[in-house]
């Protein structure tokens, strides 16, 4: 009998390997050239059970860029300190995630409405944790913690979306602001409601 252990780690690296797989084949043949049945051929599995752990390829694409950001993020917003202005708590567990330059992947993301539905999607994902910050931080009731996650989330996403600029030619330029400064300007939109 294979033990709990053992067998949640191999759906993490089935999910692992099909997301891989799913975002190679978007970057090399472009989006809608990738079909299912090539994910889960890649990733050495059945279409089947590709079908058990994505809905779409949109999803599985997205979650080779995102698969493990939420999680950073909400870790990194747990190890701020308390006495820390939230705001300042948010925009650097959001910005620790984006230092390095925007890569060809994210670029692909936010430059395919498909893809981009999806990423808002998994986006989504982060927010219980950060309502459960701001719940015990600003000791907010349940509802109002996760609308000001979803603002948080928002925020967040509007302000990678400004740090990668796309051009035609398909090039990601980076502008000379840091995405610490547009993560700052789009959240300190929502500051007074998260002090």
């Amino acid at each position: 009998m294979i033990g709990v252990g053992l067998r949640e780690r191999k759906k993490t690296e089935t999910r692992a390997a099909l997301s891989a797989a799913a975002l190679r084949l978007a970057l090399e043949k472009g989006v809608d050239n990738v079909r299912v049945d090539e994910i889960a051929e890649a990733a050495n599995v059945s279409p089947r059970t590709y079908n058990n752990y994505f809905a779409s390829r949109e999803q599985a694409i997205v979650a080779g860029v995102t698969a493990s950001r939420a999680l950073r993020v909400a870790s990194a917003l747990r190890s701020r300190p308390a006495s820390e202005p939230l705001v300042d708590s948010i925009v650097f567990a959001f910005a620790e995630q984006y230092r390095e330059p925007p890569s060809e992947a994210l670029a692909l993301v936010t430059s395919t409405p498909p893809l981009r539905e999806a990423y808002l999607d998994s986006v989504s994902s982060m927010e219980p944790s950060i309502a459960d910050v701001i719940a015990e931080r600003l000791d907010k009731d349940q509802v109002a913690a996760e609308v000001l996650a979803a603002a948080v989330s928002a925020a967040a996403r509007i302000a990678v979306q400004r740090w990668v600029d796309l051009r035609p030619s398909g090039l990601v330029v980076v502008p000379a602001t840091s995405v610490e400064e547009h993560l700052r300007e789009a959240i300190g939109h929502i500051a007074p409601a998260l002090r």
